[in-house]
């Protein structure tokens, strides 16, 4: 096992540079950068004119090294991160890009980890009822809701949660994490109350398609597994129907979902753009769109490694899962006695 992590982590660290070239590169393909936005910022809201503006980009451009080719900028950005873990300097926030991440990332990650907690539980369970109850009308009406889930977008999902809360039950403190009265109070049970009640439109809209998901897999992978020989062997020892499907039958369907965890670290992190945009919380997705927009190439940058890390992080912790739930699974080479 410690094998087998050791070579995860060391074969981790060219593909991280791999991916970091690749994403440089095409976050700088498009045309334009910070100075820009803020020629565009002096023109529209500055009362200056087109050659007062330019002059004000020009030199911004020089003075951070916008003009420096796209090796050298590349090459400065990961120096920094290797040498000094500086992920370089936000142009937009005005200040460390790590800071940035930092005020953004733990509260990405816990939203991402309770969503998708529920989703896995909620979705898994819910799977296990419509597969043992096929055709019943408890899996028709479990297979409507996750047809909706699927289909339906997040974004229209947050708007109409959006517009309830605000011009029908006149909700005003929304875009926040807490009220003003806890913004600076120590952790207590009111708090945390007040907490979820500003984060549950992106919980349950999160959770819900993550639900659907794991339902519609789970329900797929049980059926098949429960027409498999050794269930009906199971079955013909006299071992009682649940024994068969909680022992035998839904292990092995599970292999899918856990592999599945491999992709979903990086989604969890970026699954909640759309519904945090329209709620306009302090995240990690409308950090990235933001920093897109206005050409904050760094912090652009950074969020996209952070999103490789989990990435594989998460298809180690899957292969780890995998190990865990079926001992025919070797890792790192390790051979059965």
């Amino acid at each position: 096992m410690l094998r087998f992590l050791a070579v995860r982590i060391l074969g981790a660290i060219p593909i991280l540079f791999a991916l970091s070239i690749v994403t440089f590169a095409i976050i700088e393909a498009k045309p334009g950068d910070y100075s820009d936005y803020i020629r565009s910022m002096l023109i529209n809201q500055g009362g200056a004119s087109i050659e007062q503006a330019e002059a004000q980009a020009r030199a911004y451009r020089e003075a951070h090294g916008l003009d420096d080719p796209l090796v050298v900028r590349y090459i400065r950005w990961v120096t920094g991160i290797v040498t000094r873990f500086d992920f370089g300097h936000s142009f937009y926030y005005n200040r460390p890009v790590g800071d940035v991440v930092a005020s953004r990332l733990p509260a990405t990650i816990a939203l991402a980890l309770t969503c998708h907690l529920l989703a896995s539980l909620f979705g898994i369970s819910l799977g296990i009822i419509a597969a043992t109850r096929q055709y019943s009308w408890a899996d028709t009406l479990l297979s409507f809701i996750s047809f909706l889930g699927l289909t339906i977008p997040r974004f229209l999902l947050a708007i109409i949660i959006l517009y309830i809360l605000v011009f029908r039950l006149n909700v005003s403190e929304v875009g926040m994490f807490f009220s003003a009265r806890y913004g600076g109070a120590p952790w207590s049970w009111d708090k945390f109350v007040n907490l979820v009640q500003h984060v549950w439109p992106v919980i349950f809209i999160a959770t819900f398609g993550g639900l659907a998901y794991n339902m519609r897999v789970m329900r797929g992978n049980l059926l098949d597994v429960l027409n498999a020989q050794y269930i009906e062997t199971a079955r013909a020892k006299g071992l009682s129907e649940s024994a068969v499907v909680l022992r035998h039958a839904v292990p092995n369907a599970l292999h899918p979902l856990v592999a599945y965890q491999g992709v979903v670290l990086p989604y969890m992190l970026t699954g909640e753009i759309e519904v945090a945009v329209v709620f306009g919380l302090a995240t990690v997705g409308p950090a990235i769109v933001g920093s897109m927009a206005v050409g904050d190439v760094w912090v652009t940058a950074t969020f996209m490694l952070v999103l490789a890390a989990t990435l594989i992080v998460g298809n180690i912790i899957a292969d780890l899962l995998l190990a865990a739930l079926d001992p025919r699974v070797r890792l790192g080479g390790e051979k059965s006695a």
